[in-house]
């Protein structure tokens, strides 16, 4: 344990390692208060993102294509609720690594893969929401839930693949690396060399960021130019045509989704521009700060949802209330208050 005791000592973390690091103290009330901030953080993210899974897989008509994006999105989310959030929490309340070297580096690889499944994923859902917008009729021979499960299948395999390598190649499980850079025992930080800066600087940040933002700019423009033909249409006294009502809910669903990436890109960020600095080991404390900033996105997004989707809403109220566990519950007609393609 890490808090205030009388012995006034220096204690080390392992004290039969002569590499361990000194343990630093804290007041027992100071411990107490954190576990249970931490935990309770904990558990809402796992929960939000659990009911938004449970959501989305249960209900037939939830599962489209679109709806699969998300359900990849809301999983990382989970698994950064629990698996990152509570050893991240341990890591900082304790003030040093429980878990050992060979650990760390696995726990990088799976938090690197989390948050990049998150970015890819948005990436995803950006080109959707813009074939959506673009062709509202055709949409549905476009994008295809087999296609849908393919990009999501990829974008782990993908992840998995390019974080392993991350972490390998930096010496994450290799003792000499981690003596040269001064790291002791009982110590599990960030550790980037300057040649994978620069690629993981291009490779998770600049590319995705910049298609997102593309992306969205050309559906708001085409938003933007459908919207002006629909009024126009109204001005005339003209009923509207089926594309034209098609095309009304796609904009509401861009929107929304835009709203959710924009939100995602907004924790992100401060990241990777944090990467731009020279140093090769970044400082414990301002890592700290920026991990969590990342976490709390996974603990915001099913608030999004839950504002801006009443088909959540109305699916929440079947969960919480037992109804999915009636007869043929999974065919419940959950979009009888929003239109299909939401």
């Amino acid at each position: 344990m890490g808090y205030e005791t009388e012995d006034h000592e220096t204690q080390y973390c392992f004290p039969a390692i002569n590499s361990s690091c000194i343990k630093t103290k804290r007041s027992r009330h100071e411990y107490n208060i954190m576990y249970v901030f931490f935990s309770l953080l904990s558990v809402w993210t796992v929960f939000m993102n659990l009911l938004v899974i449970i959501s989305i897989s249960h209900f037939k008509k939830l599962h489209t294509p679109t709806n699969k994006l998300i359900l990849s999105l809301d999983l990382a989310d989970l698994y950064i609720g629990f698996i990152a959030i509570p050893v991240e929490a341990i890591k900082i309340i304790e003030m040093f690594w429980y878990f050992g070297e060979i650990f760390c580096g696995m726990f990088v690889i799976f938090l690197g893969l989390f948050l990049s499944v998150s970015l890819i994923t948005s990436v995803l859902i950006a080109l959707d929401r813009l074939i959506a917008v673009n062709y509202p009729l055709l949409y549905t021979q476009k994008i295809t839930l087999t296609k849908s499960l393919v990009a999501i299948f990829f974008s782990w395999f993908y992840s998995s693949a390019y974080n392993t390598s991350f972490v390998v190649s930096n010496g994450y499980f290799d003792p000499n690396t981690l003596k040269s850079l001064g790291v002791c025992y009982g110590e599990c930080t960030f550790i980037i060399s300057f040649g994978w800066r620069l690629i993981d600087l291009f490779v998770t940040f600049l590319f995705p960021c910049i298609t997102i933002i593309t992306l969205y700019m050309k559906i708001f423009y085409v938003v933007h130019q459908q919207v002006k033909v629909i009024n126009s249409l109204v001005k005339r006294g003209k009923h509207l045509t089926e594309g034209s009502m098609k095309r009304k809910t796609e904009h509401k669903a861009a929107l929304t989704l835009g709203i959710i990436v924009a939100i995602h890109l907004l924790c992100y960020i401060p990241v990777y521009i944090f990467s731009l600095t020279g140093n090769t080991v970044i400082p414990e404390a301002t890592a700290s700060f920026l991990t969590w900033t990342m976490y709390m996105n996974s603990s915001v997004n099913p608030l999004v949802y839950a504002f801006f989707y009443p088909w959540f809403r109305k699916a929440l109220k079947q969960i919480i209330t037992l109804k999915i566990f009636r007869p043929a519950s999974s065919l419940v007609d959950i979009f009888t208050i929003v239109p299909a393609s939401v």
